[in-house]
């Protein structure tokens, strides 16, 4: 639900492809990245360079849309990427997916305390909305050097697991800062692949395993 920034078609690498409105709906865009589907604003934009300046009305609508006119066929899973913070794209997903119950909902954060302020905030929401809080990552946590693999801390460190503890969600694991990724987001190729032995890359194949294995069936 990337409306007002979208970034998933070059992190996924779909920006070359539109999206084609068939008998059954849009047709989602579909990534080199082990056929994921994809739908962002970003695919319906003119031209990349444009402001979206929409009000929540607006923006309800266009979730509507990604949700019930897209013709997603079988699934095993469908993931919203919303921003952070806690504004109309949340409350309009939560309540179009009130009759479906959801698995739940995977926070990601920085390590700072600043960013924990608004994790509190999101913790919140999501236990007045009823969803299932999966776990929380951390993200951005150190820096790993691609010479020597030694790590520093970039930004100030507070305890992500210490108040993951403290409200009973799980502590996923945390992924730290690395170069390469970087580049990969940049230039929309396959982190996972290209830097398969990495330290970001095995953090983040740890964590999906995780998810994985505690979802039903």
């Amino acid at each position: 639900l990337d409306i007002c920034g979208p970034s998933i078609p070059k992190l996924l690498s779909t920006e070359n492809q539109v999206v084609v409105n068939s008998q059954w709906g849009w047709q989602p865009l579909k990534s080199p990245f082990y056929d994921i589907k994809v739908m962002s604003t970003g695919a319906i934009l003119d031209e990349s360079s444009r402001a979206v300046i929409w009000r929540g009305p607006r923006k309800t609508a266009l979730i509507k849309r990604f949700l019930k006119d897209v013709f997603w066929g079988r699934l095993d899973f469908l993931i919203f990427d919303t921003p952070p913070g806690t504004s109309d794209e949340h409350l309009s997903i939560v309540k179009a997916l009130k009759d479906v119950e959801p698995d739940g909902v995977i926070i990601v954060t920085t390590p700072q305390e600043v960013a924990l302020d608004t994790i509190r905030k999101e913790i919140d929401f999501c236990r007045k909305m009823k969803l299932v809080v999966l776990g929380i990552v951390e993200n951005m946590s150190g820096f790993v050097c691609p010479c020597c693999q030694a790590r520093w801390n970039i930004f100030c460190q507070a305890d992500v697991e210490k108040m993951a503890s403290t409200y009973g969600i799980r502590y996923l694991g945390k992924i730290p800062l690395d170069s390469e990724l970087s580049k990969c987001c940049e230039y929309g190729e396959n982190y996972l692949e290209k830097h398969k032995e990495s330290a970001g890359s095995l953090a983040i194949r740890n964590i999906v395993q995780s998810i994985v294995d505690t979802l039903p069936v």
